[in-house]
């Protein structure tokens, strides 16, 4: 309103009065868009209306180019400013202050579009810059999950971008590298003692049976058939060894894993079991789930069963019956009802070389039986667990450890 009323000062300063009515016509025949809506009257010095569409002078001061709210044309509130221009003409110029509310929303407006399409460009760009974060966390996760089906994770030249991550890359890839070394080392060092050992052990069994076939005294005899059992135990406690090694070293790495059904090769050992529980007068049942199936190495698990029962015949006393029950999970269930293990030898029944002294025999076998079990169930991503039993000893292998 000041602004408009400045600009029709100088036209009539610079004009005079003709140009003056003029550009209140020009500006009266316009209607504005998106702002107030001017009035104007130009009146002489009594009031009376020369041009404009004010009908009559408002109650406001020109001498004192006073400034006020005021109703005009019948009720329309507006907001004016009057002005003296000479001795005999006055000028009021006014502005509907109602109008300001359109003007104001679409601000308003203008304001919460720009913002929502900021806001949007920001989510955008902030999911995108996430996105290519978890992919390259998600690169390092897959080596570590597969390191032997990838050996780096280094970002190529052309894709580094210098930051953390990349810095994160490149000590992944040379811990993987090196953690690959060092188990390659590890097994070809494990093969190559399990060959210097285990090979002139078998010749050492070759000249036994050399010697048996000669005429020998009983007692010569005798002897030389217990080395050839302890060779031959040396034999089975190295091979233990190496299996044990082998199943923990390749903990978690589901990399040569297949389907195998437990069913068929519980079944299986069951049948062959039958016949030794009839010759060691053991009760033997079992009950087991058709097609229960896990990712793994078919004779591992075979190992695991047989280890299990092997455990239980061993050290259950004759006349005490024994049970296997396999259920979809899968879960494992050997259970016997025998004396049982002691309670302070349930802590240490899975540590290499423990042997227990519950059986009618005395402690026999390496002791290597139930750590092997736990290192192939560990392999295949299942707990062995010794479970609470009212009677005799229950071991359950499953996933978790309830």
């Amino acid at each position: 309103m000041d602004v408009d009323l400045a600009g029709l000062v100088d036209i009539y300063a610079s004009g005079g009065q003709p140009e003056l009515e003029q550009r209140i016509e020009d500006r009266l025949a316009i209607t504005p868009a998106g702002r107030s809506q001017p009035h104007y009257l130009l009146s002489d010095g009594d009031g009376n209306p020369i041009t404009g569409d004010l009908d009559r002078w408002p109650d406001l001061d020109p001498k004192v180019s006073e400034r006020g709210a005021v109703s005009v044309l019948d009720g329309v509130p507006v907001l004016a400013r009057a002005t003296q221009l000479g001795p005999d003409l006055r000028l009021v110029v006014a502005y509907e202050s109602d109008q300001a509310g359109p003007v104001l929303r679409r601000v308003a407006l203008v304001f919460l579009i720009g913002g929502a399409l900021f806001v949007l460009l920001v989510g955008l760009f902030g999911r995108h810059a996430a996105r290519g974060l978890q992919s390259r966390i998600e690169q390092i996760n897959a080596a570590f999950r597969t390191p032997d089906t990838v050996r780096t994770v280094a970002t190529p030249g052309h894709a580094r971008r210098g930051d953390e991550i990349d810095e994160l890359a490149d000590h992944s890839a040379r811990a993987l590298e090196r953690v690959r070394r060092l188990l390659e080392a590890h097994r070809e060092a494990s093969d190559q003692v399990a060959h210097e050992i285990r090979t002139p052990l078998m010749h050492l069994d070759q000249r036994l049976v050399k010697a048996l076939a000669e005429p020998l005294p009983d007692s010569v005899a005798e002897k030389l058939i217990e080395a050839r059992m302890e060779i031959r135990r040396l034999v089975a406690m190295l091979e233990s060894l190496l299996d044990i090694a082998s199943s923990k070293a390749r903990r978690g790495n589901l990399h040569g894993l297949h389907p195998v059904n437990l069913s068929e090769i519980a079944d299986r050992i069951c049948n062959l079991y039958a016949d030794s529980a009839e010759e060691s007068d053991h009760g033997f049942s079992w009950e087991i789930a058709p097609d229960v199936w896990i990712d793994g190495e078919e004779s591992q698990l075979t190992r695991l069963m047989t280890n299990l029962l092997d455990n239980a015949f061993k050290y259950v006393p004759a006349g005490c019956d024994i049970t296997l029950t396999l259920e979809p999970g899968p879960t494992l269930t050997v259970s016997d009802d025998g004396p049982g293990i002691a309670p302070d030898q349930a802590e240490r029944i899975f540590e290499r070389f423990y042997r227990g002294g519950s059986s009618s025999a005395g402690p026999t076998g390496s002791g290597l039986g139930l750590a092997l079990a736990q290192a192939i169930a560990e392999r295949h991503g299942l707990t062995i667990t010794l479970q609470p039993a009212d009677k005799g000893a229950c071991f359950r292998v499953g996933r978790g450890s309830a």
